[in-house]
């Protein structure tokens, strides 16, 4: 694991060594970093061969809990372009920001989405406590200057990154304002390939309202008593009220939470209350707490959700439209016991 010392000494070398060199050599591609795989991915669906993306969390890695490396200070130095969830998802990246000297420009994808409180809504359903996250991007901005400590928003089973839930993208309405973000930012830092970058952009979202079509069509044919799944935390909560599934979940949204004993005992009571089948697990979680809700209800694991990240290029999710068409197709198949 690289401390805090090593990672910044590392980084002002490397600081140091492009200021030396006269900094980095020039390339045809417009160079771009993406904190995690999902944002990567959508970097490359618009950018095309126009760009060259670096993602910082790979496949089925875990951004709550990500170290920054020197090599991702390095990559970051030289990049044109960050691409960021914001919401607070990332809070490793201020430091390496500030490590890195990045001085390109960095797009928030999740500006504009109507963001969810931590609070789940209730059967799926609308809340009360949306909030339009239009400011998010000038908050995360500046958020280098604000190193929060996570454990200010700690409750008994929740840990939480702050006051909304950053898994927007769980949401193919959202998926399509990120595209829109990116494919922007792109091209404001390359105008010679904005053409492409918003064709692709169009094409990449006409792709995504097709599918969210057919989502809300078939998880609405579904009885609403049966629309309830169990998910080892809380990354699905965009997703419930998008199709109307209700998440239950004991970690709550960062993978960085243990559960409390109460809550294990609450979702198991619930679970045979109700006579929920669908458990899941994720390709990120620890999934030793959804074992022992198995094995206390015997309702049976309905397969693995990708939550935080795609999966490698040889596995069901290796984009972020396969992914939501796996998990939907996963989802689907347990609610309706086929």
């Amino acid at each position: 694991m690289l401390s805090r010392r090593m990672f910044v000494g590392a980084a002002s070398a490397l600081a140091l060594t492009v200021s030396m060199t006269g900094g980095a050599v020039a390339q045809d591609k417009l160079d771009v970093v993406a904190s995690f795989s999902i944002l990567g991915d959508m970097v490359h669906q618009i950018g095309g061969d126009a760009v060259s993306v670096t993602t910082l969390v790979g496949p089925d890695g875990d951004a709550h809990v990500y170290e920054p490396t020197p090599a991702d200070a390095k990559a970051l130095s030289q990049a044109d372009v960050l691409v960021v969830n914001g919401l607070d998802f990332e809070g490793w990246l201020p430091r390496l920001v500030e490590a890195s000297e990045f001085s390109g420009r960095q797009v928030v994808a999740s500006t504009g989405i109507d963001a969810l409180t931590w609070a789940e809504p209730e059967e799926g359903h609308d809340h009360d406590h949306d909030h339009e996250a239009h400011d998010h991007g000038e908050h995360e901005h500046n958020h280098a200057e604000h190193d929060h400590d996570h454990e200010e928003h700690a409750e008994e089973g929740h840990h939480h990154h702050g006051d909304y839930d950053p898994h927007a993208w769980q949401s193919l309405g959202n998926g399509m304002i990120y595209a829109n973000n990116i494919a922007k930012a792109l091209a404001e830092a390359d105008p010679a390939h904005a053409d492409g970058y918003q064709e692709r952009a169009e094409a990449y979202v006409a792709e995504q309202q097709a599918l969210d079509a057919k989502l809300k069509k078939e998880f609405g044919a579904l009885p609403e008593a049966h629309r309830k799944v169990v998910t080892s935390h809380d990354a699905f909560q965009y997703f419930g009220k998008a199709y109307g599934v209700q998440f239950i979940a004991p970690e709550g949204i960062s993978t960085e939470a243990e559960p409390s004993a109460a809550d294990i005992a609450r979702i198991i009571d619930q679970i045979r209350d109700e006579q929920i089948a669908a458990v899941f697990v994720e390709n990120i979680s620890d999934n030793r707490v959804i074992e022992q809700i198995t094995r206390e209800t015997g309702a049976k694991v309905g397969g693995e959700l990708y939550s935080d990240a795609l999966s490698g290029p040889d596995g069901p999710a290796p984009t972020y439209v396969d992914m939501f068409d796996y998990n939907s197709r996963q989802l689907l198949g347990a609610l309706s016991g086929s």
